[in-house]
């Protein structure tokens, strides 16, 4: 995409903008990720210190997570392995799209974050939209993440009891509620209050390895099946057209990590967007060899009765599963502190530009509000996840988020970032280019809202 002069969106300023409000609203990145400072590589004193291939597997990394454990549901939805992998890969053409757009952005408007990016190009409406998403979509997730501990340590514990688990267990200290609510407290609110967490970045390795294990777990499962396993019915086409569209939360769950994108951009030793769409390509396509052989491999071998959790399909006592389970766990544990604190970084930057207070000004209240927020959020996301015990009913919810992210804010940037060009004619390329701004808004739109009514209707008809 050649860029043209011109400026970008000037009501950036609003709300009085200060660059020392605005310094709370950096902290949302990849905390695995080192840049150089915004006013230093402006000055073009300084490059990042990430290689491509680095940038490829920090990209990789903040796609895979626990969401894994619902596409072989979303294959069951989409209406069995044909229409699972071609709506994926019709969906990661724009999902590739989207990054690329956001590093050209970022470019043009000389931004480090998201919704840095998304408030320069596009102005303070779509600003703020942004920033409510992402606190939103974190919160969401931090849900999951909790239902998701649930999820396996109620089959870890059933295999340590040696209770039958159509039963149930009898045991206080073994029921679900108890058992979620004592491993927030003493693991996940501890590592939730810091204000910073640079030292979760030595965690994210670990659940690499752990979601690469489910998947090589779940492969050789359906390749040596237990002899105990009954034949399943395996789906071939999908019991109503529209119920193909069910599958796209789980993939736009999966596969958004566009959030975290920018700051990875910009940590990069050589930051074009010409190397950046390698680097996406090849994060993406390993992403998605990840998820289809899960997708596959889960849905084939439980067909339509394969849980929204993959691994809650498997017996309690599979010692190979059980170690999933474990790695699984530790996953989120390690991971619910990061989103969170993007979270509050959000949130917090909302109230610095609101109040007009500066980060020095603000020193003295900061820690009794971040001791407040993280409770508060703390103590929601618990309440939720021990009332939702369905992990699908979040993703579907936050999957139709995930698409803003993945196509409505970088469509809105691309056709912002295209009219503030200031040019004697307008080329073709220029046309095709806001065209595929305004399909990628278009579509991104169709699917959050598609999905997101969706969601509500089933839970109030349930």
């Amino acid at each position: 995409m050649a860029q043209g002069t011109g400026s970008i969106n000037s009501d950036y300023k609003d709300w009085e903008w200060s660059d020392d409000a605005g310094e709370r609203a950096r902290l949302l990145q990849s905390p695995s990720v080192e840049t150089v400072p915004k006013n230093s590589e402006s000055q073009g004193n300084s490059l990042g210190a990430t290689s491509a291939l680095g940038a490829v597997f920090i990209v990789v990394n903040a796609a895979l997570g626990a969401g894994l454990l619902n596409f072989p549901a979303a294959f069951s939805m989409a209406g069995g392995v044909a229409a699972g992998i071609a709506l994926q890969m019709c969906m990661l053409i724009f999902i590739i799209g989207g990054l690329v757009i956001l590093a050209y952005c970022s470019q043009a408007s000389n931004e480090r974050t998201y919704q840095e990016v998304v408030w320069a190009v596009c102005g303070k409406v779509p600003g703020v939209l942004c920033e409510v998403a992402i606190a939103v979509y974190t919160f969401g997730t931090c849900i999951a993440f909790l239902i998701i501990i649930g999820d396996q340590e109620d089959k870890i514990i059933a295999a340590l009891v040696k209770e039958p688990e159509e039963v149930g267990s009898s045991h206080w200290y073994t029921d679900r509620k108890f058992t979620i609510s004592i491993t927030a407290f003493l693991l996940i609110l501890p590592l939730s209050i810091p204000k910073e967490i640079g030292f979760q970045k030595y965690a994210s390795s670990l659940s690499v390895i752990g979601t690469w294990y489910v998947t090589a777990v779940i492969i050789i499962k359906y390749i040596w099946p237990d002899k105990e396993l009954v034949p399943v019915e395996i789906p071939t086409s999908p019991s109503t057209w529209t119920a193909v569209f069910n599958a796209m939360p789980t993939i736009c769950f999966g596969f958004q990590c566009h959030v975290s994108s920018v700051p990875v951009f910009n940590s990069m030793k050589q930051p074009e967007v010409k190397t950046w769409g390698a680097v996406v390509t090849a994060a993406m396509v390993i992403a998605l060899f990840v998820y289809t052989g899960t997708g596959v491999c889960g849905f084939l071998t439980f067909g339509a009765g394969v849980e929204q959790d993959v691994l809650m399909s498997y017996p309690s006592n599979d010692i190979p599963v059980a170690l999933a389970r474990a790695f699984i766990i530790l996953c989120v544990l390690t991971s619910y502190p990061i989103l969170h604190f993007c979270g509050r970084a959000v949130l917090e930057g909302l109230w610095l530009r609101y109040t007009g207070v500066t980060v020095e000004e603000d020193v003295v209240r900061e820690r009794r509000r971040r001791l407040l927020q993280t409770i508060s959020w703390f103590l929601l996301t618990l309440l939720l996840a021990l009332f939702i015990p369905d992990i699908g009913k979040v993703i579907s919810v936050i999957g139709g988020l995930a698409a803003c992210f993945i196509f409505v804010f970088p469509g809105l940037c691309l056709i912002q970032a295209k009219l503030s060009e200031i040019q004697e004619t307008r080329a073709i390329s220029w046309w095709a280019q806001v065209s595929y701004g305004v399909f990628m808004v278009t579509l991104g739109a169709f699917i959050f809202g598609q999905t997101t009514a969706n969601a509500i209707f089933v839970d109030l008809t349930a």
